[in-house]
Parts: structure tokens; C-alpha cells; sequence
């Protein structure tokens, strides 16, 4: 299971959400913070991560980002899942880089959110952008 960050050590939707999601547990993502609308995770870009060209693969990039959304959606206990997203690549990162995905909570209302995620490297530079809409079923995780 990924290891657990600030904020996280007792909420018990990140921990349920972790228990069961194997798919970020594979790709080695650490949930470093998590509050009311946000998820800050990290993850290391491995060999088996990378693309022909010998940089991460825009498929990592995505997936790593709908974690994050996916965290960020669900803070407050209330089952929500994803209508769309869009990513823009802006600047590949290498093996062994150290990447940061912040979701934030851009907008909520009775049945839609709408969500903010940018990947970071080391230097602080933006490797990708993703906004995702979550609808809100209303049903408690």
C-alpha cells in the first residue's frame, strides 16, 4: 500500500480507497497529502514507465493524474467518479525523475465537480495538465 503522508494517517476514506485501489499501489504512487478537495501524491519514474523515445509514457502521466483526481473527488466521503478528462503534455520527465501531482477542487455543486491537476517535476516544472469533471453520486463511500 502506498505510504502515508500528512493529514492522512486516520481519514478513512483515503484509507478504504487505498485498501482496494491495486492500480495505484502498482504504479508506486505515495499519497502525501490529502485534505477537503485536494490530493498531493509523488511518485518515481521507473524503466517500465518509459515510452520509445526513452521518456515517460503519456499513459503513466494520465493514469498517475486520475489517481490523484480521483482522491481529491472523494474527500468527503461522498462516491463521486468521472464523467471526462483532458490532459495537455507539457514537458517530458526521464527515469528516475521525482514527480508531484497536485488535484485541486476548482468547483463543486449538487451533482458535478470539476478539478484541477498539474504534475510537477523536481525544479518545479510543469510536466502535464489535467482537468477532470466528477459526478457526485450522493452515496456514501
Amino acid at each position: 500500500m502506498p505510504e502515508q503522508g500528512k493529514n492522512n494517517d486516520t481519514n478513512p476514506v483515503l484509507a478504504r480507497m487505498l485498501l482496494h485501489d491495486h492500480f495505484t499501489r502498482w504504479l508506486g504512487l505515495t499519497v502525501t497529502e490529502y485534505r477537503d478537495g485536494y490530493c498531493k501524491l509523488s511518485y518515481i519514474v521507473k524503466k517500465d514507465m518509459l515510452n520509445g523515445f526513452g521518456t515517460i509514457h503519456g499513459g503513466v502521466l494520465f493514469s498517475a493524474s486520475d489517481s490523484a483526481f480521483a482522491f481529491a473527488c472523494n474527500t468527503d466521503g461522498v462516491l463521486s467518479v468521472a464523467l471526462d478528462a483532458t490532459i495537455n503534455f507539457v514537458k517530458p520527465a526521464n527515469e528516475e525523475d521525482i514527480l508531484v501531482v497536485e488535484a485541486k477542487r476548482m468547483h463543486r455543486g449538487n451533482r458535478t465537480g470539476f478539478y484541477d491537476v498539474v504534475t510537477t517535476d523536481e525544479q518545479g516544472n510543469i510536466v502535464c495538465m489535467f482537468r477532470g469533471t466528477a459526478y457526485i453520486s450522493g452515496k456514501t463511500i
